[in-house]
């Protein structure tokens, strides 16, 4: 039973499941390392986060004119969860490069995101991407691809978990606030979507029982 709102299942799909394998690009690297909190309940619950050599590349090493704090931490972050064996890269084989030139054909995304979904569909997984033109040309191309990979988990957001790990009750009540202004802290866009997600996870909750 789809127990989201239209309005929701079109932006960012149900809170009331999420696949546990994502394929994550440049962005949702970020949105997820912005909260302390939201990381260490999403790795409790069993989520696992991998990265193609191009994410990490553009999060860690890519020339930067300026740096802020935020960023210096998060990439301090990301190190870390790097040594624990998190976030670990995947180099991309040729047939996987020629998947991302023709993708890049398609739509004008960076190297980050059009990596992850090559590795994405390569691997079965979950894409998980907060960037508009990302997960449309994932809908599109799995939409496409339907019959050579059937049941393809296609993509998820960052809003989205965290509309999952409050239905699921991983995150609490009293989580939300603190979530929130880790992730304001570090400079991240979501506040507004994570509060939406966190109203429409209690909605589905109460639906579900």
């Amino acid at each position: 039973m789809r127990l989201c709102t239209e309005e929701f299942w079109n932006i960012m799909l149900d809170p009331s499941s999420f696949h546990k394998h994502n394929i994550t690009d440049t962005c949702s690297v970020w949105n997820v390392l912005s909260s302390l909190l939201l990381y260490a309940r999403a790795k409790s619950a069993g989520v696992v986060f991998i990265c193609t050599r191009f994410v990490i590349y553009e999060c860690l090493s890519k020339p930067r004119r300026q740096i802020t704090a935020c960023e210096t931490e998060l990439q301090k972050r990301l190190r870390i969860a790097q040594s624990n064996n998190d976030f670990q890269s995947y180099q991309l084989d040729i047939d996987d490069l020629q998947t991302v030139e023709i993708l890049k054909c398609r739509k004008q995304l960076g190297m980050g995101e059009l990596s992850s979904l090559a590795l994405a569909l390569k691997t079965g997984q979950a894409l998980l991407t907060d960037d508009q033109k990302a997960r449309a040309l994932a809908r599109e191309v799995i939409r496409e691809l339907d019959e050579t990979i059937p049941n393809h988990p296609g993509h998820q957001t960052t809003p989205r978990l965290v509309g999952w790990l409050f239905f699921s009750g991983y995150l609490t009540d009293s989580d939300k606030e603190i979530v929130i202004q880790q992730h304001r802290a570090m400079n991240r866009p979501l506040e507004k979507y994570f509060c939406e997600m966190y109203t429409e996870a209690l909605r589905c909750r109460c639906m579900a029982r």
